[in-house]
């Protein structure tokens, strides 16, 4: 039992040490599925003296008005021996012997939270107390119920207070602790009220009875402890605090603990139920309750945070990594995005993922239809032919075959290529950018650092653009080639084929005829058609080596470069995350850690006990 309560107390510090007391929030919380028992009590219904009680120890503020302004988680610790001490979770390494210092300090951090202004705060203070007379529990003290603000409180503190209570209580693992005064009707208590709305059958709820000795003469509570007047699924606990006397007079907690034992055993209405009434036993049944509720909930919290815990491992991941806090820690981490991003890139490439394929679609049908557009046949009319040859021939008309009449007209058709060449270079240039941009839109990494991911974009469209430009030179450097040096064994077979059709030969008054000058522009196509079909299968290979395998090669090269010349200011501003992803991921990783350690702590607990 002491294991599981202990388990309990661990993980309710854990979670308040991380701002996880049970708000409403974005992040998943913890704090909410733990099983607890909640003090409820309007104010002067003896709460605080049943606390006291049950600890053995006068260590609460008190006065007039709303003394408790912030839950006081209170955890108890049974010890064998040695002297009493507390500990404040907010003071880790400081014992409190003394409960007057306790009682102090508890004023002193309320108003560290609230100001002295009288408002309440749901942020709880922890207290454990370590004690022989007391048993292994834990209560939370919550506000007291009040009807009235007091001056220096706003109108809302009445409502303020019931909804804190209310957040506390209406939770299904939360145990409700009703104090209820019975020198009052109970149809009038606030505690009964409030629990009856959020439990109506009573399943979670154990009343208490207190000031049963300040009854009226002839009056007795026995209805209410023996369930009759409001029944309870567990029984009605009376309770005899100390009175204001007592207080003032500092009588001793475990003298009163005896008195109020004699009380209920020496007075006739209730030595019947004896056995059952006092703040001893009202220990007793607490801790023993909350052990067997916190057994019947283990499974569903262990449910619980191995579900939340996948849930922020996977949310972390979304996340991206924390940014590293030395300069070479950074040049790393920005060098293994953009690794991660050139990696995508060649995945599209290489048809791991969708995209390169527009790439041999540029080659396949858009290069072949623009050169097929060309309409060389137009360029070869035979006004354009007579106009080239008698041009070429100059003073001297050719004597067997105008040769520098043929150059001109073929260099005048493959200059035309030149347009569907560069054409393809530019095809697929936007190819690759258009590839660029998903890639960089698929870096998970590069989604948290929108400065990175700038610098990233444009590093790579600068590189894609210098190979567009090499590529550029060289596809129209392979037509210039096919101009400069034409194939010389086509020619040679020209006389042979000639000779079928008769002379090669003409005088030099026919040479200008129709017949021949549309012989010279039929060898002319078929020589460009010729040199076309070289180049549809040269271009692309030029394309694809200057633009494609360069780009998987080295495309983030120069940037590499540029990046190990960047002073540490410089690779910090490239990781300039949002405040407000940097936030939630420090805030995540709290909550994992938090789950993970309340995972470990619930599977060492042996509940064979």
């Amino acid at each position: 039992m002491e294991n599981l309560i202990s388990l309990v107390n661990n993980i309710q510090r854990a979670c308040t040490a991380l701002g996880d007391h049970g708000e409403e929030s974005a992040l998943p919380t913890l704090w909410d599925s733990l099983p607890s028992i909640a003090v409820v009590g309007g104010q002067s219904s003896g709460k605080s003296s049943v606390l006291e009680s049950v600890v053995g120890k006068d260590f609460l503020p008190r006065g007039s008005g709303i003394v408790t302004r912030r839950p006081l988680v209170l955890q108890l610790h049974k010890i064998d021996e040695g002297r009493e001490y507390a500990e404040f979770m907010h003071l880790p390494r400081k014992r409190f012997t003394d409960f007057a210092a306790v009682r102090k300090e508890i004023a002193d951090e309320t108003d560290r939270e609230t100001g002295r202004s009288k408002q309440i705060s749901s942020v709880p203070i922890h207290l454990s107390i370590y004690s022989p007379n007391v048993v292994n529990l834990t209560l939370i003290d919550l506000p007291g119920l009040t009807k009235v603000a007091v001056e220096g409180q706003p109108d809302s503190i009445v409502q303020d207070i019931e909804n804190m209570v209310r957040s506390y209580i209406e939770k299904p693992n939360c145990i409700i602790l009703a104090i209820s005064p019975a020198n009052q009707d109970l149809a009038t208590s606030d505690a009964i009220k409030i629990s009856r709305e959020v439990d109506p059958r009573g399943e979670r709820t154990i009343g208490v009875l207190t000031k049963i000795d300040l009854m009226d003469k002839g009056t007795d509570a026995v209805d209410i402890l023996e369930g009759k007047s409001y029944k309870l699924q567990y029984p009605w606990i009376g309770v005899v605090n100390r009175s204001q006397a007592d207080i003032n007079k500092s009588v001793d907690m475990i003298a009163a603990r005896r008195r109020e034992r004699d009380y209920f055993a020496s007075t006739p209405e209730y030595r019947h139920l004896a056995n059952r009434m006092g703040s001893e036993h009202l220990g007793k049944v607490l801790s023993k309750h909350l052990e067997g509720v916190i057994r019947s909930k283990i499974p569903a919290l262990q449910s619980l945070i191995s579900k939340t815990i996948i849930e922020l491992e996977t949310e972390l991941s979304r996340l991206g990594k924390p940014i590293a806090t030395d300069a070479g820690g950074k040049l790393y981490m920005i060098m293994e995005i953009c690794r991660a991003f050139d990696q995508i890139f060649k995945e599209h490439l290489d048809g791991v993922r969708p995209g390169g394929d527009k790439i041999y679609n540029v080659f396949d049908n858009q290069l072949p239809a623009a050169m097929k557009r060309l309409q060389f046949d137009k360029n070869l009319s035979m006004d354009h032919v007579r106009k080239l040859i008698t041009e070429a021939d100059g003073y001297q008309p050719h004597l067997i075959a105008p040769e520098q009449g043929y150059r001109r007209l073929i260099e005048s058709s493959l200059g035309t290529i030149k347009g569907p060449a560069e054409a393809a270079v530019d095809a697929v240039h936007a190819i690759l950018k258009d590839l660029v941009h998903k890639a960089i839109s698929e870096t998970v990494e590069l989604k948290q650092y929108p400065s990175l991911k700038v610098e990233v974009s444009t590093a790579a469209c600068e590189s894609l653009d210098r190979m567009k430009q090499e590529s550029r030179k060289a596809t129209l450097q392979l037509v210039d080639m096919e101009c400069g040096y034409l194939t010389v064994e086509f020619f040679r077979k020209l006389p042979q084929d000639s000779e079928k059709g008769g002379n090669p030969t003409h005088s030099i008054f026919d040479r200008y005829n129709d017949a021949y000058l549309r012989r010279i522009g039929s060898t002319v196509l078929s020589y460009i058609n010729m040199v076309c079909s070289t180049l549809r299968n040269s271009i692309p290979k030029s394309i694809v080596h200057c633009q494609v395998r360069e780009a998987k090669r080295s495309l983030m090269d120069y940037f590499f470069a540029e990046l190990g010349k960047k002073e540490a200011k410089q690779l910090a501003s490239l990781l300039n995350e949002d405040p407000a992803v940097m936030q939630r991921r420090t805030s995540l990783a709290k909550r994992l850690e938090l789950y993970r350690s309340a995972q470990t702590e619930i599977d060492a607990v042996s509940w064979s006990k």
